[in-house]
């Protein structure tokens, strides 16, 4: 008897398990008496009878068919196993992690713009994710007719309409088509709400989508970085200075001879007209700055002219120190030594 016993005896698990699959169907077998039930970390085990589901076990663990599985299927409570007959029903096992796919666009995608009449061709890539989330949509829907059901066949779906929906939130949210970078989270959210609608009728939801880049083709790419050079740059004395410092920095400028004089002597006039220049801008605005603190000053107040003031005798009797006569030198004398002339 025991021989018996352990000939019917199986094991319903998810054979061969795989991680890029979302669910995988255990079917085409009759379940006996003392079987068991294996359900892993991130697994559900569904039993379904004539497309219909009985039970859903989510907890990991190895449970008993006959005395953890039987009494709490719906309409199977009553079921009896015999010695030669066994419960025929479908296990499906689904994957209840949260998958990320990358995404990429196989062609450009034609972005209609004022500035090229057949449209931008741009491509672009970044990743989705998803995961199941209605577990009576996936049979009626798919597992009713698949044993198994891929990431790559939700990929593939999602790819199929990615195209137009980039075309439509780019056209909608990308305000500067050379700068579609800075609107990647708002298109992103448009589209990730789009395909959630897409793959709602599987039983899928979409968790979230991202933009990683937008790529353009080389002759544009090479137009906006020119263009990002300039502005950057400012002006061109700027742009000569810059790429004459980059030339001697990088050894391309080098020896003694004339170019590399010829390049130190622009260099060294132009930094010193820069120098002059803010020298006199600066001086323009500290006289123009109605704050300056000579401009809060009063100016002086004029005094009145007053009277020339009377000159000491001291000043009136001053002796010259040379004779008017004959040129002699005075010591403080009233009359010239030499001449006899009056000096006082």
């Amino acid at each position: 008897m025991g021989f018996f016993k352990n000939q019917f005896s199986n094991v319903v698990e998810w054979e061969e398990f795989r991680d890029d699959m979302i669910f995988w169907k255990w079917s085409n077998r009759e379940i006996k008496k003392g079987s068991k039930l294996v359900i892993r970390s991130g697994q559900d085990a569904i039993f379904v009878n004539n497309g219909k589901i009985e039970g859903i076990f989510e907890d990991e663990g190895v449970y008993n068919i006959d005395s953890d599985i039987i009494p709490f299927l719906s309409t199977l409570k009553g079921f009896k196993f015999g010695f030669n007959s066994g419960m025929r029903v479908e296990v499906l096992f689904v994957n209840t992690k949260e998958f990320t796919v990358r995404w990429g666009t196989q062609n450009p995608v034609l972005i209609p713009t004022p500035q090229l009449p057949g449209g931008m061709p741009i491509r672009a890539n970044g990743t989705f994710n998803f995961k199941v989330n209605d577990y009576v949509t996936l049979i009626d829907k798919i597992a009713g007719i698949k044993e198994s059901y891929l990431v790559e066949d939700v990929k593939i779906r999602i790819t199929s309409v990615l195209d137009q929906l980039l075309m439509k939130w780019i056209s909608r949210e990308g305000k500067d088509m050379f700068n579609l970078q800075a609107n990647a989270s708002d298109i992103a959210r448009g589209i990730r709400e789009d395909l959630d609608m897409e793959v709602m009728d599987n039983g899928i939801t979409i968790t979230g989508f991202q933009v990683m880049s937008f790529n353009y083709p080389k002759e544009i790419h090479d137009m906006i970085t020119k263009t990002a050079s300039h502005e950057m740059i400012g002006n061109l004395q700027k742009y000569q200075q810059v790429s004459m410092t980059d030339g001697i920095a990088s050894g391309k400028v080098q020896g003694g001879g004339a170019a590399s004089d010829m390049a130190g002597m622009m260099m060294g006039m132009n930094m010193a007209n820069e120098m002059m220049k803010n020298m006199n801008q600066n001086q323009n605005q500290h006289n123009q700055n109605p704050n300056h603190p000579n401009q809060n000053q009063q100016p002086p107040v004029e005094k009145e002219p007053s009277a020339p003031a009377a000159s000491s005798p001291s000043e009136g009797n001053k002796k010259p120190n040379f004779c008017p006569n004959c040129g002699a030198k005075n010591e403080g004398a009233n009359f010239c030594p030499n001449c006899g002339q009056k000096l006082g």
